[in-house]
């Protein structure tokens, strides 16, 4: 060994008692996401360096952690002495655990309970169950090509359908829809990650499988995988099944773009959050196009943790509000063209326009079920006939609003923002709209007290309790508030 390696080599040593102190002093969230991948990996009298295996990674260390590292090292080798990062995948990979066995305490877990159980040899990985591999013989080549799929086999159905000219555009999406042709039409990444968010049935699902179309007709030879959160997560577990995580990698890295859908799903799922971080940090390092969907914004999303939310508002979020009723006579309109040797009048569809207000889906549900009547019965559809037809699709709707409805439309009405309703603000121009919105939320649902509570920032009962008695008593001394009442229950539809 030569001077320099015996000078050197004792600060690189010392790695694990810096970081150990780092850990102690920021706790398991931070060290996991962004100390353990880092690998000390050359040092001298005057520096040490260390290897970020991406340049998000050594970006962020550098901003928020680097102080602290240099304090801790000058304390353990007694003289001032720098602290540089550099981007090293392949170092800081050597240095580190492989993929495969980081992931075999969560297997060996789950493999010691279910020895201890004597029940039933699987493991429960993120709430998914998996048998064991020593449960059953052992994989022959044929299974293992099985568990590492390719891409183009790991990709969703493409619905042909689903595509840009296809899709209705009104004032609740067309910001959406404008961002989906701007990123499917691009040819370098502009926003990344693409996320979408809206409601069941307002066309979430159109848009991407149209972004998934436009890009793979523009340029066939970008591999494009689209896949929902519930199929990653099955994915992420036979990997962790078959010992093969190495491979799983691969496949979801080496895309140019990765579309996931309904990402809401891997709530409270912590080794498959801990994976879908990493993928999309690789992604995203390498200019990848990333592209994700939900049922509501990345800030609103529950059980998911705070890095993940942080990364899904990066780039560019676009909501798909509640259908307004020209949107949705329109789309009944386009889906009339589709239909061929049917005729249903103006009448009736803007009857359905404005009584099937839940979602589209359900809209263009209500206009299969009159043009399969009037078809099979020879009847021409009129305005009562459609109403027997349809009488149960009527009365659901007529009874039927969600908290999160409520909550959009007392947001706009009394121009607060959202995040602002749901937070824990107490000034009056957020108080009061937000006791209006837990008010209308108890007369106008069936939700429990707690649960409302839970909607609106994880609130007590009681306070639910305390904002309907409160807005019950001001509605009858104050008329301007009885109006505000008055007015969003008919925007409701109640």
């Amino acid at each position: 060994m030569t001077d320099n390696e015996q000078t050197r080599q004792p600060h690189i040593d010392l790695w694990p008692r810096v970081v150990a102190k780092m850990r102690k002093e920021y706790g398991d969230s931070v060290y996991n996401s962004w100390l353990r991948p880092l690998a000390a990996v050359s040092a001298d009298s005057k520096r040490i360096v260390l290897a970020a295996p991406t340049r998000f990674m050594s970006d962020w260390v550098q901003s928020h952690y680097l102080g602290r590292l240099s304090d801790y090292w000058q304390a353990e080798v007694g003289r001032p002495i720098s602290v540089e990062l550099i981007v090293n995948p392949i170092a800081a990979k050597a240095a580190q655990p492989s993929a495969a066995k980081a992931a075999q305490p969560i297997a060996a877990k789950a493999a010691q309970q279910n020895t201890e159980s004597s029940a039933d040899p699987h493991q429960v990985i993120d709430g998914l169950i998996a048998p064991q591999p020593s449960a059953a013989p052992a994989m022959s080549s044929a299974r293992a090509g099985r568990a590492n799929l390719s891409p183009d086999d790991l990709c969703a159905p493409i619905d042909p359908r689903y595509t840009f000219d296809s899709f209705v555009v009104g004032k609740s999406n067309e910001l959406a829809h404008a961002a989906a042709r701007r990123v499917a039409s691009a040819e370098n990444v502009q926003f990344n990650p693409l996320f979408i968010y809206g409601g069941v049935g307002l066309g979430k699902t159109h848009l991407m499988h149209a972004l998934a179309w436009e890009i793979r007709q523009r340029n066939p030879e970008r591999k494009v995988l689209y896949l929902s959160a519930e199929r990653f997560m099955y994915q992420f577990v036979r990997a962790l099944r078959f010992k093969d995580t190495m491979a799983f990698k691969q496949q979801f890295r080496s895309v140019d773009v990765l579309m996931v859908d309904d990402v809401q799903f891997i709530a409270n799922k912590d080794a498959t959050q801990e994976e879908f971080f990493h993928t999309f940090n690789a992604l995203v390092d390498h200019n990848r196009q990333v592209i994700i969907s939900a049922d509501r914004s990345p800030s609103d999303l529950e059980g998911i943790e705070e890095r993940i939310k942080s990364r899904l508002g990066w780039g560019l979020v676009a909501d798909i509000h509640p259908t307004d009723f020209e949107l949705r006579l329109g789309i009944l309109q386009s889906k009339m063209e589709q239909m061929a040797n049917v005729n249903i009048n103006d009448e009736v569809l803007e009857f359905l326009a404005r009584r099937i207000t839940s979602n589209v889906r359900e809209l263009e549900g209500a206009l299969n079920r009159v043009s399969a009547h009037a078809s099979l019965m020879g009847k021409a559809m009129t305005l009562d006939l459609t109403r027997e037809v349809l009488q149960d699709l009527i009365r659901a709707n007529d009874r039927r609003v969600t908290i999160d409805e409520i909550q959009r439309h007392v947001a706009d009405y009394f121009n607060v923002r959202l995040a602002d309703l749901l937070s824990a603000r107490r000034a009056r121009a957020v108080a009061r709209p937000r006791q209006v919105a837990m008010y209308l939320s108890k007369q106008l649902t069936a939700r429990s007290l707690p649960e409302i509570g839970r909607k609106f920032g994880g609130r007590d009962h009681t306070t639910v309790m305390h904002a309907v008695k409160r807005i019950d008593e001001l509605r009858e001394i104050d008329s301007a508030l009885d109006d505000d009442l008055q007015h969003l229950n008919r925007v409701l539809g109640n």
